[in-house]
């Protein structure tokens, strides 16, 4: 394969309802797409970089930067393999995982593509359906928290996750759960606990939650260790595991007992491979993490979450979870049992919807050779 032209595209559009996490609250989200074009193929990615220093430190803008001046010039117009040559080309560049990551998945698709057959199938995910789950932000108050589970559980939705912060979290988990004694229920604090706050913690553990999501400091996997220890609900870390180094460290430290795969934090689909097949080596389960994925995004990462070691509800919602409408032919749908499909045409198997793409692009800027 030879890229010969990358169009970078950035959309805004409005999300139902707002999303409030211990970062912030947010009523629309912009997205940064690219479009890769090969003598014989077209194939979309979708970078996960956010407007705002939260989750990341990288953005739109940065992301932006980072693959017009460094990634784009280092692999275009040469003759590729594959994903393993992005690495060859792009491997000594520091940081920036996410923009990485929108670049890697080009050339897996592709890959696919180039091989009739989908991304799924490509990655080694021969599952038909992946298991999915709901992430509701804070609310204003524990009626409207409880409003919002119920309608997620009456669409069929097999996991609610809670986000966290401290004064907001014993009070509406221990409502969820009166409510709802038998559900799946995890909470993700997003960084924003310290180790001094450990009694707040292990009061999670009376509600018999699944997991509690990465709640102290992204870089601090020592204290996590320590936590753990003191708590029964096992922890999941998310913002820590930046790479195989540090899924590998946070496992020998028993500092969680499940991880958050999000490709985007890992930069691309062949990392987060890698850190599947440690964590299934150390029988440690898994589960994919979403950004607020367009169509585009939530295509890529349900191919990832088919591999095996996925063993957790994903946070791989409907594409109306998030979106009134999605820039894809057809959004992705919640199945009667609770999962959705996993795409099947050749690469990533979904279709651009041209005009909406259109109706809510910003910026639109093309690379060529």
């Amino acid at each position: 394969m030879k890229i010969e032209r990358v169009d970078l595209m950035v959309i805004k559009t409005p999300i139902v309802g707002h999303f409030e996490t211990s970062y912030e609250r947010v009523y629309e989200e912009e997205k940064l797409l690219l479009k890769f074009y090969t003598p014989d193929f077209i194939a979309y990615t979708e970078c996960v970089s956010e407007t705002s220093l939260g989750y990341s430190y990288e953005t739109i803008g940065t992301s932006i930067e980072v693959i017009k001046k460094h990634l784009l010039p280092a692999i275009m117009g040469k003759a590729l393999n594959g994903p393993e040559d992005f690495w060859v080309h792009c491997g000594h560049f520091r940081g920036h995982p996410m923009a990485k990551a929108s670049v890697e998945n080009a050339l897996w698709i592709l890959k696919a593509l180039e091989s009739n057959v989908s991304l799924a199938t490509l990655l080694g995910n021969r599952k038909e359906t992946i298991v999915s789950g709901v992430s509701i932000g804070i609310q204003d108050s524990i009626g409207e928290l409880l409003d919002q589970v119920e309608g997620y559980l009456s669409q069929g939705y097999p996991k609610i996750k809670l986000k966290i912060k401290p004064g907001v979290d014993i009070d509406c988990i221990r409502a969820v759960r009166d409510a709802y004694p038998d559900i799946n229920l995890m909470v993700d604090a997003n960084n924003a606990y310290r180790i001094d706050d450990v009694d707040a913690l292990k009061a999670m553990d009376e509600f018999n939650l699944s997991m509690i999501e990465q709640p102290l400091a992204a870089d601090d996997i020592y204290y996590h260790s320590k936590l753990q220890a003191l708590l029964k609900t096992p922890v999941c870390l998310d913002e820590s595991i930046q790479d195989s180094y540090h899924a590998s460290i946070a496992l020998e430290m028993d500092a969680c007992r499940i991880i958050n795969i999000k490709q985007g934090r890992v930069a691309g689909l062949g990392k987060a491979k890698e850190i599947h097949d440690i964590c299934a080596r150390a029988g440690v389960g898994v589960w994919c993490g979403g950004m607020f994925e367009t169509g585009i995004g939530r295509a890529l990462i349900i191919a990832l979450a088919g591999l095996e070691n996925f063993i957790y509800p994903n946070d791989i919602s409907a594409s109306d979870r998030y979106y009134q409408e999605d820039i894809i032919e057809q959004g992705f749908k919640l199945n009667s049992d609770g999962t959705i499909n996993v795409p099947k045409g050749p690469g990533l198997g979904v279709d651009v919807n041209n005009d909406i793409l259109d109706t809510y692009t910003i910026y639109h800027e093309v690379i060529r050779l």
